[in-house]
């Protein structure tokens, strides 16, 4: 399944993601600029942080763990998500993470 990121600068990166796999994990091999994922997906740093404009199905919304960890995040936007905690499905075929300025 595609997944697009984009970079502060604006730079896309499309990239093969996984089915089951998460969004943060998708990006961190691919070497996307700004998604660290330091924790491993642990939802314990943020540094993962990303908008989501999704294209067609949304992912689930936030649990309130994850709304709180977003809440410390620099640049914080409705769409904010931490991308560790959404898993990719076919359903998200083409979903669009944008990398916040803060993350770089």
């Amino acid at each position: 399944m595609r997944v697009r990121f984009i970079d502060p600068t604006g730079r896309e990166y499309l990239v093969e993601g996984e089915p089951g796999e998460s969004a943060m994990r998708c990006a961190t091999r691919a070497l996307i600029p700004g998604v660290l994922g330091e924790c491993g997906g642990a939802m314990a740093c943020a540094t993962c942080h990303c908008y989501v404009e999704p294209a067609g199905a949304a992912p689930p919304p936030p649990r309130a763990d994850e709304q709180e960890m977003v809440s410390g995040c620099l640049e914080v936007r409705p769409n904010s998500r931490l991308t560790c905690q959404i898993i990719l499905s076919a359903e998200l075929e083409g979903i669009t993470f944008v990398v916040p300025s803060s993350q770089v």
